[in-house]
């Protein structure tokens, strides 16, 4: 996922007036801290301890350090003792990477026998941590704060959720997607202001007609194709399904052909994610089906009929999740079932569902396609692994981005829920609290109908990301009851429109 290298920096607050004794215990027990935290299993990049800071001028140039440094994703500052607020006013205003407040103290339990003031002095982070708190939040400073000890169990989750979200963020600023052909006609919610995400998101877009492509499409050679198409036939069990033998192979061929030109056409960039639309297949024999579902294997985010906001989310999400076991993929609300006591909704795609989803082997089939006028597709068909699971999507209102995550639980079918005419990657999940209070709220909110569907991402990991952008956030889970849902957004537009004032 390309997370190698970075770095989050670990920074600890004290002064001058404590004296060198106390400063070198500052000192020990914050590296001390830092080699705990890194020894925990899941963290996905390395935490870097950062000599104690003292003085105003000190904690600037640290700040401008980590802005001006590639590697560094974001910030954690603990108050070992206390240090004045004022130090860290010019330092604070300066950053401009995600920050973390780790509110802690070294020692779990107070040494009730043995205590005195050199002990107090030394320890008073519950002191030293609300005049740090006070000055960020006086600053209007955006930042997470996790309070506890810092060995606790949850508290090691909660400081991985936010590196998780700071990946997130980090991708984002650094990100291209590259679009070919346009959005779908008419459609609404798959267009945006480009600019707007630029500024407010920290992503590029980039579009190019499909002769741009088609170039690169025909320099693949012979030998090239069919030496991918050999290596589907090691990763997949072939099924030729409803087209001839003939057609079966070429259109394998066609798919490898596509697979190629693809994976140079987005190192040229180098782009991390693109969008197609079947409105916009010039120069193609097919759909590309197959190439996008290995593309998104790999790393890459997609979004269909040239939808580069949830493009953009996919590779995001993939990022964040990076080193977990699970899936991530595009998706697509599709159809419901409202049966009494069993309602569930059947997400999917035309063809592009990521295979990182899928639950057992995966079959390779080709049938013809009812949508965009152009020969049967190659595509990988499987149905997605049960599990906990959130359902994101980003919107665009003028104004302001918002992020919508419903929490689901992915569920396997049931054996009369067979679905031998639907040959394409599936999802089949119940919406939390329940199909339609899910359902209601996701429209009410504006929600999109392109998603991206994970199950290593999770919405404390997304709300520390939309904290990090400043852009809204908006949760539907087992608690959502639709009355305060209403007044949860009605507050959040009076919120984002005081804001432009």
């Amino acid at each position: 996922m390309g997370v190698e290298g970075l770095e989050v920096w670990f920074i600890t607050g004290s002064q001058e007036l404590y004296g060198k004794e106390v400063l070198k215990k500052v000192e020990s027990n914050s590296k001390k801290l830092v080699e705990y935290l890194n020894d925990q299993a899941g963290l996905p990049v390395k935490i870097v301890w950062k000599p104690v800071l003292k003085e105003s001028q000190q904690i600037r140039t640290l700040m401008n350090e980590a802005n001006g440094d590639d590697r560094c994703i974001g910030l954690m500052a603990w108050m070992h003792t206390f240090s004045p607020g004022k130090m860290w006013i010019a330092g604070l205003k300066a950053l401009r990477k995600p920050f973390l407040h780790f509110h802690t103290q070294f020692d779990q339990k107070i040494p009730w026998k043995s205590l005195d003031m050199d002990y107090m002095n030394t320890n008073q982070s519950a002191h030293g941590g609300r005049e740090f708190g006070f000055t960020a939040t006086r600053l209007d400073i955006r930042r997470k704060v996790i309070a506890g000890h810092w060995k606790n169990p949850e508290m090691i989750t909660r400081v991985e959720n936010w590196i998780r979200a700071a990946l997130g963020w980090n991708e984002m600023q650094n990100l291209k997607v590259a679009r070919l052909g346009d959005n779908m006609r008419d459609v609404a919610v798959t267009e945006g202001n480009k600019v707007d995400a630029q500024i407010d998101l920290g992503y590029e877009v980039h579009g190019y007609a499909m002769g741009d492509f088609i170039k690169l499409v025909k320099k693949v050679k012979k030998s090239e194709i069919e030496a991918l198409v050999k290596q589907y036939g090691q990763e997949y069990h072939l099924t030729r399904s409803s087209v001839s033998q003939e057609e079966f192979k070429s259109s394998l061929h066609e798919a490898a052909r596509i697979e190629i030109a693809l994976r140079r056409f987005l190192d040229t960039g180098p782009f991390k994610a693109f969008t197609t639309t079947f409105q916009d297949l010039y120069g193609l024999r097919q759909l590309p089906g197959l190439a996008v579902q290995r593309l998104m294997r790999d790393g890459y985010g997609f979004g269909g009929e040239g939808d580069w906001k949830t493009a953009a989310l996919v590779r995001t999400m993939k990022v964040m999740a990076t080193g977990r076991e699970g899936g991530t993929s595009f998706m697509e609300d599709y159809i419901y079932h409202f049966e009494p006591g069993n309602m569930k909704e059947l997400g999917s795609h035309m063809l592009e569902v990521c295979e990182s989803l899928a639950d057992g082997p995966i079959s390779l089939e080709v049938h013809p396609l009812s949508i965009g006028g152009k020969e049967a597709p190659a595509r990988s068909v499987f149905d997605a692994r049960e599990g906990e699971a959130v359902q994101v999507c980003i919107v665009e209102f003028g104004d302001r981005f918002r992020m919508i995550v419903n929490e689901v639980e992915v569920v396997k079918r049931r054996q009369e829920e067979e679905m031998p005419r639907l040959p394409v990657a599936r999802v089949l999940w119940i919406p939390k609290p329940d199909l339609p209070t899910a359902a209601t709220a996701w429209i009410l909110a504006g929600g999109a109908h392109h998603s991206c569907l994970s199950y290593v991402v999770n919405t404390e990991q997304l709300e520390d990301l939309c904290e990090m952008l400043d852009i809204e956030f908006v949760v539907i889970d087992g608690e959502t009851k639709i009355r305060d849902f209403k007044r949860e957004l009605r507050n959040g537009d009076i919120y984002y429109k005081l804001r432009k004032l």
